[in-house]
């Protein structure tokens, strides 16, 4: 045969194969989602406490809603997840836990980590008989999980546990094994991490420093709790975090089209357990494909504001509180909104962002009433702000009784006295304005957020309106400086328990990474 009957052979083959190849891409979406179905497992949904709280309301018909996700870590060493974790097979905890808040506009998110050893009370929950458990108070948040000794453990009553304790509505749960880590992380080639020193415990053994991995040592990654800082289950929530981070930021990379998520949801179906309304590929993909334009600055991880007590870990409150109903209100962690989704107007009653710096008072302004409340009990501080207040040209300033407990300051004012409450919104910057129907003077509330410096009695927080603490996405979606900048902090209206335990999902990958 000649040189040039051999060519065109060649090219007749290779055409061919490019033919072949295109049809079997038109088809390979069928057969891929079929695959991926058969792969997928789902838990029992009657395992869901039948009282549930409320699924949001769109603000305006057609308008998206804010998604909750719980997404869960078995450390289950069943099903062969004993060669990858070591130990006896049997049920696993949750030893991972992290409530998924995807606001309403879908281009912000927080992640919020529950330590495993939180002390919660466990709400009833569907044994495989069929019977009920009674609520048990004052239990380790992992042990849900446990309840009723199942092969794949009871996602359900953690999810239960979840929206007890939070009041948010959990519309997806997905739990993942040491299985789904190593296959997930194989398929996307790596995911890039630190780690902050040598390891050399517990058969885990991690090398320093900045690295790509895979598989095996992407378990033990997540896994080592010892060889790290005080060895807390803290400290590696934030190495969790950090890990996390860097695999969003590796997805978002390669892209949401079907030639990356198909293999990837292919490896992770095949360790996955998730709800019923996430049991085909096409939900999956689906959901997946809906959090494109997430932007890693605008995903902030956050581990409940927490406190040792003994050897386990309780809930520090108010903050916890004020976490889970920020959350609730689809608000930022500075208590912002993000903006409606599709363009839809803020409803009635939404507190509004502070007005630009005021013009020079007019008489009806200067003699309006304006009330100033110690919404925090210090000592002297409504009089701080009033002298602050009177500097400024109003006349008619009170003190109201004292009213302890508030975290953030507030202007309220009745709709005729909005130009006054504009005028004073500037003296508190991270105060938010709500409009009160039928009241008849502006009422300041200080919150823990005011601190007036003493030489000049102006309230210290000069931040702009809406500024976040270190890792708190901000409403314009600006990304929050990370922790360790050389900038000094600026003060905000993000409780100390919340802003002290944020981690922004685009900080350093090396920083604050150990806990003690």
């Amino acid at each position: 045969m000649s040189s040039s009957s051999r060519r065109r052979r060649i090219v007749r083959t290779a055409v061919g194969l490019a033919a072949v190849l295109v049809l079997s891409v038109t088809g390979a979406g069928a057969w891929f989602y079929h695959r991926l179905d058969s792969n997928i497992t789902t838990f029992d949904p009657g395992g869901v406490a039948t009282t549930r709280p409320p699924a949001p309301v769109p603000v305006t018909p057609g308008a998206s809603v804010p998604v909750n996700v719980l997404l869960l870590g078995s450390d289950t060493r069943d099903d062969g997840n004993a060669d990858l974790g070591g130990g006896d097979e049997g049920v696993g905890h949750s030893d991972t836990a992290i409530v998924l808040h995807i606001y309403a506009d879908h281009k912000h998110a927080v992640g919020v980590s529950i330590p495993r050893d939180t002390l919660v009370t466990i709400p009833s929950c569907k044994l495989p008989s069929g019977r009920w458990t009674e609520p048990r108070p004052n239990q380790m948040f992992n042990s849900a999980f446990t309840i009723g000794e199942l092969p794949k453990g009871n996602p359900a009553c953690t999810q239960n546990t979840v929206e007890a304790l939070t009041g948010l509505r959990i519309d997806h749960t997905i739990v993942v094994d040491f299985k789904g880590v190593a296959a997930m992380t194989e398929a996307i080639n790596g995911v890039d991490i630190c780690v902050p020193n040598d390891v050399n415990s517990h058969n885990i053994r991690l090398k320093k420093g900045l690295q790509k991995i895979s598989g095996q040592p992407a378990v033990d990654y997540l896994r080592a709790r010892y060889g790290f800082g005080d060895n807390s289950d803290i400290g590696r929530m934030k190495r969790q975090q950090a890990f996390l981070s860097s695999m969003i930021k590796k997805i978002q990379g390669l892209g949401f089209s079907l030639p990356t998520l198909l293999p990837l949801a292919d490896a992770a179906t095949r360790s996955l357990t998730v709800d019923e309304n996430l049991g085909t590929a096409l939900k999956l993909v689906d959901f997946a494909q809906s959090l494109q334009s997430i932007k890693l600055s605008d995903i902030t991880f956050v581990t409940t504001p927490w406190r040792y007590s003994g050897d386990r870990v309780a809930l520090v409150h108010p903050d916890v509180d004020t976490l889970w109903r920020l959350l609730r209100e689809d608000r930022t962690l500075d208590g912002q909104t993000t903006g409606q989704a599709d363009g839809a107007p803020a409803p009635s009653g939404t507190p509004t962002a502070a007005a630009p710096s005021p013009t020079a008072l007019t008489p009806e302004q200067a003699a309006a009433p304006v009330v100033v409340v110690n919404g925090v009990g210090t000592s002297g501080l409504a009089g701080k702000a009033a002298e602050t207040i009177r500097a400024k040209g109003f006349q008619n300033v009170v003190l109201g009784p004292v009213d302890g407990g508030r975290l953030r300051t507030e202007i309220a004012y009745g709709p005729a006295l909005k130009a006054v409450a504009d005028q004073l919104a500037p003296l508190f910057p991270q105060a938010r304005l709500v409009e009160e129907p039928g009241s008849e003077d502006v009422t300041i509330t200080l919150g823990r957020d005011y601190h007036p410096t003493a030489s000049t009695g102006i309230d210290s927080l000069a931040a702009a309106p809406g500024a976040a603490a270190p890792g708190v996405p901000t409403p314009g979606g600006a990304p929050a400086a990370a922790p360790g900048a050389s900038a000094a902090p600026t003060p905000t209206g993000v409780p100390t328990g919340i802003a002290e335990n944020s981690r922004n999902a685009d900080t350093d990958p090396c920083a604050n990474l150990t806990f003690g």
